[in-house]
């Protein structure tokens, strides 16, 4: 579980004590919100607060910490090790992966080459510093439905954002990997294109993905698959946030390749997804052939239901029918 000095480590000494008692709320926090000249942002469990000078929260903007340019140049300076060359590639990403799996994503200025594609950002004057939440077990309720025998089922998670389905994925990932109460661990890639999943820092996954998970790590899913199934050999393949026809075209070769696919999709349900212009083309329910639907109940994400391939309740809450 994430402790206070995993969060106050996160900020350089110039800055850390306002944020001591921010990391008091470690397990329930999720975002931190930086931009010049406005209130500084403070996401717990959802709910957004505000961050006083004194390092108090209050519900109103009224006392916030307006942070200025050389409070945050600092910060983003710390997290960068004092080298933002070393970092290009990241910032170019939109992202920063920091010890942890915390990830900074950043905006400002976009550098771009001459063919157009995105070369670097400058004048950053907006963090959002995400706490990673790794849930040893969150994988415990679905995990009997995702398999039939030893072989594991492509399953597709559907969640709107901020409701948990990369914490699922990540768990569901170890429990293939190191094996669980329905099969023996089997070898697992994955493409961790956001670095949300593994939360790989200088390569190495600060979350337990298994031990016989690879990792491609910032790695577009397309181009990544196939790489995975030519060089490390998985039985399945993992990726995060599919949604775009290539994406879908691609678990297609995956499937021909013969290895099995666990994946997420942003949606509400699962009408949502068969709605999508992609769905024409690529139906999901020829790809997946169980769908688990999360949805957010009081302020706190569960699984919904669990269907199979022809839209048959399998699980729904507490109760299972297949």
């Amino acid at each position: 579980m994430i402790s206070q000095e995993d969060i106050i480590g996160i900020f350089p000494l110039s800055v850390r004590e306002r944020f001591r008692k921010v990391a008091a709320y470690a397990a329930r926090l999720q975002e931190i919100r930086l931009q010049i000249k406005q209130p500084v942002r403070i996401i717990l469990s959802g709910k957004e607060k505000y961050l006083e000078s004194t390092g108090n929260l209050a519900a109103s903007a009224e006392q916030a910490w307006r942070i200025n340019e050389k409070e945050l140049e600092e910060i983003l300076q710390y997290v960068c090790k004092y080298s933002l060359y070393a970092f290009e590639d990241e910032i170019s990403q939109g992202f920063i992966t920091i010890p942890g799996g915390h990830r900074v994503g950043v905006a400002g200025q976009v550098i771009r080459t001459e063919d157009g594609r995105i070369r670097n950002m400058k004048h950053i004057r907006f963090m959002n510093i995400r706490i990673s939440h790794e849930i040893i077990g969150a994988a415990d309720p679905v995990i009997d439905y995702i398999y039939e025998g030893q072989s594991v089922k492509n399953t597709l998670i559907i969640a709107p954002p901020g409701c948990g389905k990369t914490t699922l994925l990540r768990d569901m990932i170890r429990q293939v990997s190191d094996g669980n109460r329905k099969a023996t661990g089997i070898q697992v890639g994955v493409v961790d294109e956001r670095s949300e999943i593994a939360g790989s820092f200088m390569g190495i996954p600060q979350n337990d993905v298994g031990m016989r998970t690879d990792i491609l790590d910032a790695c577009p899913k397309v181009q990544g698959m196939m790489m995975l199934i030519r060089s490390m050999a998985p039985k399945v393949v993992a990726v995060d946030e599919i949604g775009s026809s290539e994406d879908m075209k691609a678990l297609y070769q995956i499937l021909q390749c013969g290895s099995k696919i666990l994946a997420t999709i942003h949606g509400d349900s699962l009408a949502d997804i068969r709605a999508r212009p992609f769905h024409r083309e690529y139906a999901v329910e020829e790809i997946f052939q169980r769908f688990i639907v999360l949805n957010k109940e009081k302020g706190s994400c569960k699984v919904k239901a669990v269907y199979d391939q022809g839209m048959n309740i399998c699980y729904r809450s507490s109760e299972s029918s297949c």
